[in-house]
């Protein structure tokens, strides 16, 4: 727990709101009560008034959920006295708070006991940067326990991915229990149980040893991870590391190792010393020897778990920085709860199938499944670096014959060394074959471009629909059938970097943030920044499972879209490098320069993130980043363009 809350800790440091807010009422007679709002505001940002010039900034607003216990009496007031100044950024004076900030809102209430529910929105700035507008959601419990009552509330950040952590602590603990049934692994528990059975007169002393086993398990297996996690250098090394030629390439050269050493070509072992020195300091006994235990069966089981581990780590170590902490963490929880629960109650031993064949096979499956991702780091190469080598078709193909392949295997049609013949395919397998294949027939329409919304975050992006001619519409996307030749058209300018970037669905725009800028003023149209990458799992999924409705997409037209991939590789001309206001850094490629404006205006280099804006770049909402509920994304949409004045 302790290394989760380290790790968690730092994950959450990445982002930033100088403003901190507290909640609170004061009563003043018997049915009237101020609530109190207090701000505050770190030293060189300020927020602004209440009231400020048209086009100018967010103003601090404060909504009321509706009730029947209270009603509001007049408009919530400042009580901080703002000062007003000059902003070059807008060109007239606003007033602005600095320091802190008081607001109030009077209520009428008979009731001598009710709460009171309600948003405030804020945008916090300094002489250099602007973060995007906030909301923070308040809860004022009014009684008569005392005269006042505040609670402090942090704002809440720009955060991404915690869905996507909860689910790759799923994916990992579920490859822990997949370690437990290989040939190496499994065997391995009758005997491990052995050891905490010895002492049946001391059953207290038995159940000590096994949690004590179960928990070094778990220790040994999240080492690893902690010190990827401590020295990931910070939020920079993931993407580095997910988008580099060199780490992407040593990935793939793993993966198809791992994959060669499961179809039975060779084994990943550890020394022998170290399984011997382990295992001569478990029979001196007492606590000390049931982690030794945990660090033999570890040692030993290493053959089978090693790849899947080791696979587990690259895969993490190249996304979040926090991943391969919470992955080994999930793996060697899963992995250690059956040793653990069999050594506390031995007689549910005799419930386990018997070792045999199916373990084997279990081995060549998952060495299967390895070669099918090592595509995966080609393929993220290939498109960081505009190569054009590796196709969504080519991926797809690729794919297809391995999961062909696979199914043949559990039919018993190809047979590798260990493999015992398959005399008869059982119900479990028949329906594993049935799973593979139908997987496959899934599969081949993408080659003739269906979209494979279920696949999109690992495929790469399909060719756009800008570069077909209106024949090809029909057969591409029937929900883009409604797509004109105007609607392909730029209206301002030919688009910097069009030969390397294109958007999805015939949607038009740019790849430069001030090119898309001028373009937004020229037609008084609203923007809508796309902090993207090639590399982006979840941006494929956005535009796969959202951007794809055609509602959205009537929405978006209305709209300058600027696409800003964050992990492009390509170095610009020396004259086009610009210095970094963040580090102090010269950025050269597209993507640095691009991670580096969404980090100065934003305060994040998450990926996606979707920002509206004015034809000036202010931004006119909250920004937002992976949802994959389409109802919400529209009324997002829908309410930067009544902001924006567009109807």
């Amino acid at each position: 727990m302790l290394l989760f809350l380290l790790v968690f800790s730092i994950a959450n440091s990445q982002v930033h709101d100088p403003v901190k807010w507290s909640f609170g009422y004061e009563k003043k007679n018997d049915n009237r009560y101020e609530i109190i709002f207090k701000a505050s505001i770190e030293k060189g940002s300020h927020i602004y008034s209440m009231s400020v010039p048209p086009d100018g900034p967010v103003p601090t607003t404060i909504s009321f959920e509706s009730s029947t216990l209270y009603s509001l009496e007049g408009k919530p007031f400042e009580v901080t006295e703002p000062v007003e100044k000059f902003d070059e950024a807008f060109g007239f004076k606003i007033k602005t708070f600095s320091d802190s900030a008081e607001f109030r809102q009077v209520i009428v209430s008979s009731e001598s006991n009710f709460t009171v529910k309600g948003t405030i929105t804020y945008m916090s700035c300094t002489d250099a940067v602007c973060l995007p507008p906030n909301d923070i959601e308040f809860t004022v419990s009014v009684g008569e326990a005392g005269s006042e009552n505040t609670e402090t509330v942090a704002p809440s950040d720009i955060e991404s991915g915690k869905k996507g952590i909860f689910g790759f602590f799923i994916a990992s603990f579920l490859l822990g229990l997949v370690g437990l049934l290989t040939p190496c692994v499994y065997p391995m528990i009758p005997m491990t149980v052995a050891f905490f059975t010895r002492e049946k007169d001391n059953r207290q002393g038995a159940v000590l040893n096994a949690l004590i086993f179960g928990l070094s398990i778990v220790i040994i297996y999240t080492l690893p991870g902690l010190i990827i996690t401590l020295t990931g250098a910070g939020a920079g090394f993931a993407g580095e590391l997910s988008t580099h030629w060199i780490p992407n390439i040593v990935f793939f050269i793993l993966f198809v190792v791992f994959a060669v050493s499961f179809f039975g070509a060779f084994e990943i072992i550890l020394p022998n010393r170290w399984v011997s020195s382990a295992d001569s300091k478990v029979d001196r006994g007492g606590l000390l020897a049931s982690f030794f235990l945990a660090l033999t069966t570890v040692i030993v089981s290493f053959s089978c778990t090693g790849p899947i581990a080791g696979s587990l780590l690259v895969e993490a170590a190249s996304g979040d920085i926090i991943r391969p902490t919470i992955g080994m963490f999930a793996f060697g929880l899963a992995f250690s709860i059956p040793f653990t629960l069999f050594a506390l109650f031995p007689s549910i031993m005799s419930k386990l199938p018997k070792s045999g064949a199916w373990l084997n096979s279990v081995k060549v499956v998952l060495a299967f499944l390895m070669l099918a991702f090592s595509m995966k780091f080609l393929s993220t190469i290939d498109s960081v670096y505009g190569l054009n080598i590796i196709s969504r078709e080519i991926f797809l193909a690729v794919w297809i014959v391995i999961f062909s392949l696979t199914g043949l295997y559990l039919m018993g049609k190809i047979r590798f060394p260990h493999d015992s013949e398959v005399k008869h395919i059982g119900v479990f397998r028949l329906f594993l074959i049935i799973v593979v294949f139908s997987f496959v027939l899934y599969m081949i329409p993408g080659l003739f471009g269906a979209e494979l919304k279920g696949l999109s975050p690992l495929l790469p992006a399909r060719k756009s629909v800008s570069s077909l001619n209106p024949a090809q519409y029909q057969g591409y996307n029937s929900e883009l059938r409604s797509v004109t030749k105007t609607d392909l058209n730029i209206n301002c300018s030919q688009p910097k970097y069009a030969d390397r970037f294109q958007l999805p669905y015939g949607l038009t725009g740019y790849f430069e943030y001030n090119q898309g800028l001028m373009c937004a003023k020229e037609k008084g149209s609203p923007v809508l920044i796309d902090f993207k990458g090639h590399a982006c799992a979840n941006c494929k999924l956005m535009e796969a499972k959202v951007w794809s409705d055609p509602r959205v997409q009537e929405r978006l037209r209305k709209f300058v879209i600027i696409a800003l991939y964050t992990d492009d590789r390509t170095q610009l001309p020396e004259e086009e490098w610009i210095t970094s206001s963040v580090d102090g850094k010269v950025k050269k490629t597209i993507g640095k320069i691009n991670e580096d404006l969404e980090i100065m205006k934003f305060k994040t280099n998450a990926i996606p993130l979707y920002v509206i804006t004015d034809y000036n770049g202010n931004p006119l909402v909250k920004p937002v980043a992976t949802t994959l509920k389409v109802e919400e994304y529209i009324k997002w949409l829908d309410e930067g363009l009544r902001r924006a004045g567009v109807n």
